[in-house]
């Protein structure tokens, strides 16, 4: 199973938008929440290579990036691949 993890605020609508997308095909993720928590954001920030925006999507240890940027995998087999560790 797929380690993934989502930096997110409450209130952002690709945040729900990414959440979303991994309930409706059922994978599951952790959700670290950068407006409660100063230090997940820096860590966010410094994982993801300075990028202060959010969502920030991460599987298997590796950057995905944005919710536009999970979409753009989506659309070809690489989420998919990603998502099985290959």
């Amino acid at each position: 199973m797929a380690n993934v993890i989502i930096y997110s605020t409450k209130v952002c609508p690709y945040c729900i938008r990414a959440k979303q997308f991994f309930e409706s095909r059922s994978i599951d993720y952790t959700e670290l929440r950068v407006d409660e928590d100063q230090h997940l954001r820096q860590e966010m920030e410094t994982k993801s290579g300075g990028r202060r925006t959010v969502p920030q999507i991460f599987i298997n240890d590796q950057h995905v990036g944005g919710y536009d940027d999970l979409m753009a995998m989506a659309r070809t087999d690489a989420l998919d691949k990603l998502l099985k560790g290959e």
